[in-house]
């Protein structure tokens, strides 16, 4: 999509402010944004700070901080993989090295095609089953080298 270039992408920012507005509303308003759109684009961000009375340092801020909000439209598929202390002490540093490799995309980064981005995640909740992985808001437990073949199989049909 377009970086929000016509003026119906702007109502429907604005529609999403009044839906979602009122004190503490930053975090409903950005969610609804980037369900919207797929991600939050640079010019909308002063749109949402005005709409909620904000400035626009404390809404860059707030997606800036979050590595759920995204600047850039996402991959048609989305590869989330865990980074938490569990998965890390059951191999998910060297799951993700060969995510790389098996992916073609760095860390933190949407492959050219736009097939597929890769992303760390924090922790899923999913502890006692790593390596977990979130593939397009799917969870996968106890990923191995198999399950990392199924996904780079499934995220390149």
């Amino acid at each position: 999509m377009p970086a929000f270039a016509d003026a119906d992408d702007i109502a429907m920012v604005e529609r999403l402010i009044a839906a979602h507005g009122g004190r503490g509303a930053l975090l409903p308003v950005l969610h609804a944004v980037q369900d919207a759109f797929g991600y939050i684009d640079e010019a909308v961000i002063p749109l949402i700070a005005s709409g909620l009375n904000l400035t626009r340092a404390e809404v860059h801020g707030v997606v800036s901080f979050y590595h759920d909000f995204r600047s850039a439209p996402a991959g048609r598929h989305v590869v989330k993989l865990c980074r938490a202390e569990s998965c890390q002490a059951r191999g998910a540093a060297a799951l993700e090295v060969a995510a790389v490799e098996r992916l073609g995309v760095k860390m933190g980064s949407t492959r050219a095609d736009g097939q597929v981005t890769l992303e760390p995640v924090y922790c899923l909740g999913l502890c006692a089953t790593g390596p977990n992985a979130l593939v397009d808001g799917a969870p996968v437990a106890r990923l191995d080298a198999a399950g990392l073949d199924a996904i780079a199989a499934r995220v390149a049909a």
